[in-house]
C-alpha cells in the first residue's frame, strides 16, 4: 500500500518527452494549472488561447484527457522540448460513467471544471478560471498524482464521505477498489 496525500490514479504520462527528471523517470510540475477535457485531443488549434494564458502565467499545466494524439500530442512535446510550455498530458482514469465520476473527483480536489461538451462547454471558449490548481503533480510511466489540489475543503470531505458510504454499500469487489 502507498499512501499519497492528494490524489493518485492508475494513467501515467502519455509521451516521455514530459520528462522533467530523467532519474526518477517523471515529470514533476510545481503548483501547475491543470485542465480537464472529457473528449479526445487531437488539434490544439481550440486551446490555443488557453495555451497561450498559461504560457504568460509561467505555471506548468498537466492536460487530462480521454486521449492526446496525432498532432495535438506532437506539438505538446515539441513546446515542451522548446522550453516554451512546461507540460505533461496523460490520459483520465477509468472507463465510461466512471471515468466522468473520477474527472469530476479530480474537479473537484483541484477546484476546476471539467469540459464536458454535452453541457455546452466549447474548449476555445475556456479560460484560465477555469482550470484546477494543485501544489504539486507528479507524473510516472503508469500513474498520476496530484497533491494539495486548491479545491474547497469542505466540497473535498463532502465527496469523501460521498465515496465512503458508495463503499459501504456497494457488492462489487471492482467498485470498492475503485
Amino acid at each position: 500500500v502507498e499512501v499519497v496525500k492528494g490524489m493518485m490514479f492508475d494513467r501515467g504520462y502519455l509521451s516521455p518527452y514530459f520528462v522533467t527528471n530523467s532519474e526518477k523517470m517523471v515529470a514533476e510540475l510545481e503548483n501547475p494549472f491543470i485542465l480537464l477535457f472529457e473528449k479526445k485531443l487531437s488539434n490544439l488549434q481550440p486551446m490555443l488561447p488557453i495555451l497561450e494564458a498559461v504560457v504568460q502565467s509561467q505555471r506548468p499545466l498537466l492536460i487530462i484527457a480521454e486521449d492526446v494524439e496525432g498532432e495535438a500530442l506532437a506539438t505538446l512535446v515539441v513546446n515542451r522540448l522548446r522550453g516554451g510550455l512546461k507540460v505533461a498530458a496523460v490520459k483520465a482514469p477509468g472507463f465510461g460513467d466512471r471515468r466522468k465520476a473520477m474527472m469530476e473527483d479530480i474537479a473537484i480536489l483541484t477546484k476546476g471544471e471539467l469540459i464536458t461538451e454535452d453541457l455546452g462547454m466549447k474548449l476555445e471558449n475556456v479560460s484560465i478560471k477555469s482550470l484546477g490548481t494543485a501544489k504539486r503533480v507528479t507524473v510516472s510511466k503508469e500513474n498520476t498524482v496530484i497533491v494539495d489540489g486548491s479545491g474547497d475543503k469542505k466540497n473535498i470531505e463532502d465527496r469523501v464521505l460521498q465515496i465512503k458510504s458508495q463503499i459501504a454499500e456497494t457488492t462489487s469487489d471492482y467498485d470498492k477498489e475503485k
